[in-house]
């Protein structure tokens, strides 16, 4: 099986790569897969204190893979990448140690979902960030559930709709990014330091007083949203929204 995800300890800290530059980091079945082995290796390696999520190439993912989504089923695809999805952002919010992403180049929809879960979001002044979903005609139904809680209600109210792009300081102000810097690799360096001096049992309880509202809601409103999304992936607005995209044309909506 290709490797889309690498694995690595350096340390105390486990790195993540995501490596499908091809697609820009979408989130294909298999990156998923292996995003979720990545984690459990590092959650049973007693050494690591934190993971450090990452890219290869000018984008850390593009959310969801149309490409790979165009040949199943619409009905198939629209529920197991939700329940893909939701999976991944809950497996990052429940790991015992802290979950740093380190962001250099563009996040776009289900990408902003990834580093909403994220303990620690550090960001290169060059990094971008789009919810694109409407654009398609769908929405950010699932990865609501960590961007809501870490973002501005006003820039929610804005981002969600608007589609637009905004940079590595506006999402500093917004809650989305904890630090926006010009150097990554010093900050990630800074940072991992400061967690390694803590004890596996003090780090592990010590995430978890931040995490257990988001869980939370995911106990409540996962499986509705869940269903959102699926009814709104396999619509014909969303068919032709997709078909625009892959085709590189403007969409055709008709009511």
């Amino acid at each position: 099986m290709t490797e889309l995800v690498r694995y690595r300890v350096d340390g105390s800290v486990a790195r993540l790569t995501l490596d499908s530059p091809d697609n820009r980091n979408a989130l294909s079945t298999v990156l998923v897969e292996q995003l979720h082995d990545g984690l459990r290796r590092a959650a049973a390696d007693a050494a690591v204190r934190a993971v450090v999520l990452g890219h290869t190439g000018g984008t850390f993912c593009a959310g969801a893979d149309l490409r790979e989504a165009a040949g199943r089923d619409p009905g198939d695809v629209a529920v197991d990448r939700a329940r893909e999805l939701t999976g991944a952002l809950r497996a990052i919010l429940e790991l015992p140690v802290p979950v740093i992403a380190a962001v250099d180049g563009h996040v776009r929809a289900g990408g902003l979902g990834l580093i909403g879960a994220c303990d620690i979001v550090v960001a290169g002044a060059g990094s971008t960030f789009a919810l694109t979903e409407a654009r398609i005609g769908v929405a950010p139904s699932i990865i609501s559930l960590t961007l809501l809680p870490k973002m501005t209600p006003r820039a929610a109210g804005r981002y969600f709709v608007t589609g637009e792009k905004f940079d590595a300081r506006e999402a500093e102000r917004i809650g989305l990014v904890t630090v926006a810097t010009d150097d990554v690799e010093a900050t990630l360096a800074e940072l991992t330091a400061q967690i390694g001096r803590g004890s596996p049992q003090g780090l592990a309880a010590s995430k978890a007083l931040t995490t257990a509202a988001l869980l939370e809601r995911f106990d409540r409103d996962a499986d509705a949203l869940t269903e959102q999304s699926a009814a709104l992936f396999v619509s014909d607005e969303a068919r032709e929204g997709m078909l625009a995209f892959l085709q590189k044309r403007p969409p055709n909506w008709v009511s």
